[in-house]
């Protein structure tokens, strides 16, 4: 391992906090993950594809992510000069450098969101506010 990476991987350092804040930004959005997961399970997909599987995304919503994961080099557009115009996005090399780890994360997700419901059920029964008794009433005679 070259001397480089250490320092990379060393979060002491201020400048790769920031790299990882900057990184997050964009790649820890849930559209983004979306986004980057779907391309990579299924290739290259038009906008409507990409919108019909992803459950809950807004055409604007998705517009804006994938805008931004081309700006970050992540995703590519592709236009076709055809009557309706075409559209097609893929990922780019960098971006199929995120593939195994959005990949692992889906599938990490998916393995255990049954645990994580119960924890969740089991959190806010023993964390939910006692039942107060009802209020006592002092009525004047």
């Amino acid at each position: 391992m070259s001397p480089t990476a250490t320092v990379l991987k060393d979060t002491t350092q201020h400048s790769n906090c920031l790299a990882m804040s900057d990184v997050l930004n964009r790649i820890g959005d849930k559209w983004s993950v979306m986004v980057v997961g779907m391309l990579s399970r299924n290739g290259t997909l038009r906008f409507n594809e990409l919108k019909r599987n992803i459950n809950g995304v807004s055409q604007r919503m998705l517009t804006l992510t994938l805008r931004n994961l081309e700006r970050d080099g992540l995703v590519t557009r592709t236009v076709y000069p055809e009557i309706p115009p075409r559209v097609e996005y893929g990922l780019t090399e960098l971006g199929q450098t995120l593939t195994k780890p959005i990949n692992a994360l889906w599938d990490w997700s998916a393995e255990h969101h049954d645990e994580i419901v119960e924890a969740r059920k089991a959190y806010d029964v023993d964390h939910s506010p006692a039942p107060s008794e009802p209020a006592r009433i002092a009525y004047a005679r």
